[in-house]
């Protein structure tokens, strides 16, 4: 029960707002009484905590998995973090909307603990990136910290515009990112180095 909450609480999230989303949609919505989500829930906000906490626990775990695949090098292991991140619009679409757009109506208390596991993933991700300049695939005058939040900025970015049924599949957007984050944009044939 608590789960089917969570996916109603999700799809009502997602289609009107946290705001204009009351405990009573949710468990119209259900078919249930008040008294069963507060059995599983003190509050609508809660519910908002679950949500964002099982969203990003659950994208720590698969990052965790790349980055522990022996068979991947510095680069695959990148597009694959980068792969996961944009393909989640897709499969996990209003979680990862919710993620980005709701997390403002969180309390102090619960922002913590979807920060710290925020953090984790910017570590996770840094610690693949100071890898890529320790075996000089990534130039070693570059800051790691940085180009990190540079990548995921981007990547988290994309929630907002990409669209997983547009002209441009995942696949593609993946590969330009990488490049991207990899080469640059410029045409070194027509930009000087005069910065």
């Amino acid at each position: 029960m608590k789960q089917k909450i969570m996916e109603t609480g999700i799809h009502l999230f997602h289609q009107n707002g946290f705001k204009s989303t009351s405990v009573q949609d949710i468990v119209q919505e259900m078919g249930v009484t008040k008294g069963t989500f507060y059995y599983y829930f003190s509050s609508k906000e809660e519910l908002l905590k679950d949500i964002h906490l099982s969203y990003i626990e659950e994208i720590v775990i698969q990052q965790e998995v790349i980055l522990k695949n022996n068979s991947y090098d510095f680069t695959k292991k990148l597009y694959e973090i980068i792969f996961m991140l944009i393909n989640n619009i897709q499969s996990k679409g209003p979680s990862a909307r919710i993620f980005t757009r709701e997390n403002r109506h969180l309390n102090e208390k619960h922002v913590e603990e979807i920060k710290e596991k925020r953090a984790q993933f910017r570590r996770n991700t840094q610690k693949l990136v100071e890898e890529g300049i320790n075996q000089g695939v990534i130039k070693k005058e570059f800051r790691a910290d940085i180009l990190t939040l540079g990548i995921l900025g981007m990547t988290n970015w994309s929630y907002y515009w990409f669209n997983p049924d547009g002209e441009v599949p995942v696949e593609k957007v993946v590969e330009i990112f990488l490049d991207m984050v990899l080469n640059g944009i410029s045409n070194p044939e027509k930009v000087s180095n005069s910065i």
